[in-house]
């Protein structure tokens, strides 16, 4: 895994991992790639410094990050476990039925479901209100 500091043409800095480097390139490549405070697609990797590993002892603030990683995922695990629980599943309608709602031509309720990229930044274009749904982490128990 790679984690590296990102931008977008906001000056949004935001950081993101991937399984390679040519992960990131494929990726933004395809517009797969978004800003999660404003949703450009406009995405490019940032200046930051490497991690180098050194013969020190472990840095004290490296239980920090690994208890806010557990945190994290456990905020997205139950973000999207309300969401399948409370939420109609819309399946690939789920543009349509969104801009249905939001022009008042469907009866307002709480949707989800898949979209391409575009059809995202259309609604969003338009003023739909939508939010891409955080993708379920590994269960930890599962996990070695």
């Amino acid at each position: 895994m790679i984690r590296y500091a990102l931008k977008c043409d906001q000056a949004h800095d935001f950081e993101a991992w991937f399984g390679s480097s040519s992960d990131f390139d494929d990726q933004a490549g395809r517009g797969l790639v978004e800003c999660p405070f404003c949703g450009s697609h406009s995405v490019q990797k940032a200046i930051m410094a490497p991690a180098v590993s050194g013969a020190r002892k472990a840095d004290p603030g490296s239980d920090v990050a690994a208890k806010m990683q557990t945190l994290m995922m456990t905020a997205a695990r139950e973000v999207r476990a309300h969401v399948e629980a409370n939420f109609d599943y819309v399946g690939d309608t789920f543009a349509r039925e969104a801009r249905d709602i939001h022009e008042g031509k469907s009866e307002k309720r709480e949707i989800y479901g898949e979209a391409t990229p575009a059809e995202v930044r259309k609604l969003k274009d338009d003023g739909v209100p939508v939010s891409a749904l955080p993708d379920a982490p590994p269960d930890p128990s599962k996990v070695n």
